[in-house]
């Protein structure tokens, strides 16, 4: 029995696991695209994903009653009307959001913020969340080291981890954290609402 480690990055998408044994290139597992990372630097979401997540929490705090418009967003989060307008085609496109037309028009969440997690809002924007890809666990995929290299377990167990997290946090609880932390700096006492 031998093991397949990952010794080295090889550029900003690729890690190459070299076998133990035969000291040669045996697997290759390719990172997300929405993934950029160099060496030294830790995994990072892009700006729609970020940016996209801060709308969206804007939207149920503000849009529960009536549609909210893109200007008032972007004054608030101080992101550009064009960027956002790219944003909610994303979240429009996952159901995720409605629109309104017209005078008095805008966006409104199409669901109750209680029933979309962190990771509906970052897959709609960025696509899979996944940091990492195995070909062990895509029936699509063929890899010839599938049955003896043991780095599939960390990818899988890393990717569940992200799964579960953004999985986890429901939008409903963001808007509640956004009313309190105001009351949280004058105050100086901080809440934990994650548990």
């Amino acid at each position: 029995v031998f093991y397949n480690i990952c010794v080295k990055w090889i550029d900003i998408t690729e890690i190459w696991c070299y076998s133990l044994k035969f000291k040669n290139p045996s697997i290759k597992v390719v990172i997300s695209q929405y993934v950029k990372r160099q060496e030294g630097e830790s995994l990072k979401i892009s700006t729609k994903g970020r940016y996209g997540l801060r709308a969206f929490i804007d939207l149920a705090s503000y849009g529960t009653e009536e549609p909210v418009s893109i200007s008032s967003i972007s004054s608030r989060q101080d992101i550009s009307e064009r960027y956002l307008e790219q944003l909610m085609a994303l979240l429009k496109k996952a159901d995720l959001v409605k629109s309104t037309r017209g005078a008095g028009g805008g966006y409104m969440l199409a669901k109750d913020a209680s029933q979309v997690s962190v990771g509906d809002v970052l897959r709609a924007l960025e696509g899979s969340m996944e940091p990492a890809s195995c070909a062990a666990f895509n029936p699509e995929e063929t890899c010839a080291a599938e049955d003896t290299c043991v780095t599939k377990y960390v990818w899988q167990k890393i990717n569940k981890s992200m799964a579960d997290t953004v999985d986890g946090i429901m939008i409903d609880t963001l808007v509640k954290m956004s009313r309190t932390a105001g009351k949280e700096e004058s105050d100086g006492k901080e809440t934990d609402l994650f548990g």
